[in-house]
């Protein structure tokens, strides 16, 4: 989902097969600016004074007489109007004392038109907010992200050019909201202990603050922040004044302890068996030399307390990318973050111990990880003489920066297994040519040991050239992977490929209208393997309509060929998405596409086959009262047979397998900390078994069935969060499947059947979890 800064600055991606691509929205509003061709204007200066008195939200509610504060009233549009004054008066406060920095919000705004809930801490996205970003070391490369909704409710992350948002970041810091007849006012104390920064008595940073209007699609900055140059750090104030200060030690230690309560069907006994976990760690983070921080992890809790979002994993020739939910690793990610996915965190399954050291001394930036991971010897038998062994993990990156928002970066990975490894070496660089143009590329080279001694080694290369403007935009890449490059700690799902990509769009942005933008998207693709032989192509082209109300409409037709098991397939695609937040109570997102693709996995003795495809997504969020939110998602994909590739004996139109995945979630926030949340998944395939091979495309637990899966799954989540080391989670979850355990009529032995439907508890847990932060 887009937060902050993806709904500033993002440009999505909207798929037919997962491979047509359109931008999913530039953000807008209905007045349209008409400024020089390029910025003229150099970043301002802002001095902040030093008060002895903090500022209080009473004062602003009251006009209360203060100290004296810097007052930044002129925000301009980035969108709609790129340059144009605010539509609505913004006016920003700022002041410091010894340990914290201030931010106060004043936001004029139509009565009754603010968008403003009580959430859990981070779930903003759809609300009004305003933000600052702190670009403390002056790189104009990085920042620091603080944003709060009308209600003040807090989200945080770090920004880095050309990688983007990350909201994995998390530290401690307050922040209160009201929302008044005239708007809504805003307050933030932003310790520096929660920073990092140098050590000089005077500091020089770059700060950039905006408003978000979700209603009218308008992005506000303080400075004027243009789409005509790509990146919003260079574009940045410069901050003077912060005299004398220091973030401190920040040493956190966070000890954590869980009990749960599972009783499962285990079916490799089968039977039923109880389990209970008692389990206890701690995670310690020790900041040195004002920049540097050091991060220790014993018997780390690598339970997921939210569950993965919902995808259509049936019939993926491919592996599905699910993305990191663990804390220790979602936090400083970005240091890890290279054009070629060569650290994936979630190939770490269960480790003991680990250590991570990320930080920046000057031009330079550094992350490095060690770790261990006991899964791969649990999963072991008995029997194996590497049973119950662990892998050694190694990961290092360091990165230098030179001119304007160019780098060049090392990455080296390291998995050892018992006589097994794999190292991986690479280097990045990205380098801004032109304020509209960069370059990005990668190249690497990996080194494998297997554990029956055969070795592999082979490279993978990456190249990006992208152009961001107001009306144009175009980003064309190069991939190149080896057939025996491998990278244990990475995800890259497909190897032996040449491939390029291209894609491109020009939007025009209507005057005083509430259409805020229309364009073409054209987009291709071109892969070869790496003996010339033609793998795909895809060609594909659509029009997109966004309007006010954060609302976009965008329709898509595409061709393609694809190369599999030696068989050429000839496919189509059309698609329409429709996404709107255009009613403060509501969000609805909808698509529907259908077309031609292939069945992959075609029972025996049936060969791979063209067929039929149907896909739709219904999502809408719903909101009462800002308290309650009730979200539901329902995904349905289809595949049946075709005249012209019926296999022998089958109709046309006879189903090759329907799936159906249906989530609701209910919400209720009492307060900023309490929270009480509920999910219900149900996931059913319906299957022609003479059709397809339900062990392989569906990666069933049913084996030698004729029966494909059904789950329904209920989640209850009780949430205490006092800030994002300290919090009390309870916990509830229940599976059903359509299996049951009985006796095998002929050996008499327990044996695991399918049912028709998932009426058959296989897995439920308890679970208590707590954490308290410490901080030095």
């Amino acid at each position: 989902m887009p937060i902050l800064l993806a709904k500033r600055l993002r440009w999505g991606v909207f798929a037919a097969w997962g491979i047509l691509a359109l931008p999913a929205g530039a953000q807008a509003q209905a007045q349209v600016a008409k400024p020089a061709n390029a910025k003229t204007d150099s970043p301002p200066t802002l001095r902040v004074p030093h008060v002895s008195r903090p500022p209080k939200l009473e004062d602003f509610l009251n006009n209360t007489p203060r100290e004296a504060e810097a007052v930044i009233s002129e925000f301009r549009q980035r969108d709609p109007g790129d340059g144009v004054p605010a539509s609505e008066p913004t006016t920003a406060y700022l002041s410091y004392d010894d340990k914290n920095f201030y931010v106060v919000f004043v936001c004029r705004d139509v009565p009754g038109k603010v968008r403003g809930r009580m959430a859990k801490r981070e779930d903003i996205s759809s609300d009004d907010e305003v933000a600052v970003f702190l670009d403390t070391f002056h790189d104009r490369r990085h920042a620091f992200v603080f944003a709060v909704n009308p209600l003040g409710i807090q989200l945080d992350g770090l920004f880095t050019e050309g990688q983007g948002d990350d909201f994995s970041f998390d530290t401690l810091w307050h922040s209160e909201g009201r929302i008044t007849p005239e708007g809504y006012v805003v307050w933030m104390e932003i310790p520096f202990k929660s920073l990092r920064f140098s050590d000089s008595s005077a500091q020089s940073w770059g700060i950039g603050l905006d408003r978000i209007i979700i209603r009218t699609n308008e992005v506000d900055f303080w400075p004027y922040v243009t789409r005509r140059v790509q990146g919003i750090t260079q574009q940045f104030a410069t901050l003077e004044g912060l005299e004398n200060i220091s973030p401190g030690r920040n040493d956190q230690v966070i000890p954590y302890g869980l009990f749960a309560r599972a009783r499962i069907l285990d079916q490799t006994i089968p039977a039923f068996r109880e389990t209970t976990d008692e389990r206890g760690g701690v995670d310690a983070k020790f900041v040195f030399h004002d920049s540097m921080a050091l991060d220790v992890t014993l018997n780390p809790d690598f339970s997921q307390v939210e569950s993965d979002e919902p995808q259509v994993t049936i019939d993926q020739r491919f592996a599905v990318f699910f993305p990191e939910k663990r804390p220790f690793f979602l936090e400083n990610a970005g240091y890890f973050q290279t054009p070629i996915n060569l650290f994936f965190s979630r190939t770490i399954a269960d480790p003991q111990f680990g250590v991570r050291l990320t930080g920046k001394a000057g031009k330079w930036a550094v992350g490095s990880l060690l770790m261990d991971d006991r899964a791969e010897g649990k999963s072991l038998p008995m029997t194996d003489p590497n049973q119950g062994d662990r892998a050694g993990i190694a990961v290092v990156r360091v990165q230098r920066e030179f001119s304007s928002q160019s780098y060049i970066g090392l990455m080296v990975t390291s998995r050892d297994f018992a006589a097994s490894s794999n190292r991986v070496f690479a280097l990045d660089t990205r380098i801004k040519l032109a304020p509209n143009w960069v370059l990005t590329g990668q190249a690497v080279r990996s080194y494998t040991h297997n554990l029956d001694g055969s070795e592999m080694a082979d490279p993978a290369y990456f190249a990006d050239l992208s152009f961001t403007g107001r009306h144009f935009t175009y980003d064309g890449n190069y991939i190149d992977i080896s057939p025996d490059f491998r990278t244990d700690l990475g995800f890259v799902p497909r190897v032996d490929i040449r491939e390029t990509n291209q894609f491109a769009g020009y939007f025009w942005r209507p005057e005083h209208s509430r259409v805020v933008a229309f364009g073409p998207v054209v987009s291709t693709l071109v892969n070869w393997n790496r003996q010339g032989q033609l793998q795909d192509w895809i060609a594909s082209a659509g029009v997109q309509l966004i309007l006010t109300g954060q609302t976009e409409l965008q329709v898509s037709r595409g061709e393609a060929f694809e190369l599999f098991e030696g068989f050429g397939f000839r496919k189509h695609s059309t698609a329409a998405q429709f996404d709107t937040k255009w009613l403060k109570w509501l969000d609805l997102s909808a698509r529907y596409s259908q077309g031609t693709r292939e069945n992959f996995f075609p029972a025996t003795p049936l060969l791979p086959f063209l067929a039929g495809q149907q896909s739709a997504s219904l999502s809408f969020t719903i909101r009462p009262t800002p308290r309650f939110r009730y979200d539901q998602t329902y995904l349905y994909t289809r595949l049946g047979t075709i005249a012209g590739s019926t296999p022998l004996g089958t109709n046309a139109g006879t189903s090759i397998f329907n799936n159906h995945i249906l989530r609701s979630k209910v919400n209720y926030q009492f307060t900023k900390e309490l929270s009480l949340r509920a999910i219900f998944d149900y996931n059913a395939v319906l299957a022609n078994s003479d059709l397809i091979d339900l062990n392989t495309a569906f990666s069933s637990t049913l084996a030698n069935t004729l029966v494909a899966p059904k789950h329904f799954t209920a989640d209850f989540l009780l949430t205490y969060l006092l800030n994002p080391g300290t919090a009390v989670y309870v916990g509830y979850t229940d599976n059903y499947e359509n299996l049951n355990l009985g006796t095998d009529p002929i050996t008499g032995q327990p044996a695991i059947f399918a049912t028709r439907s998932p009426n058959v508890s296989t897995g439920r847990q308890f679970f208590i979890k707590a954490s308290y932060l410490f901080r030095f």
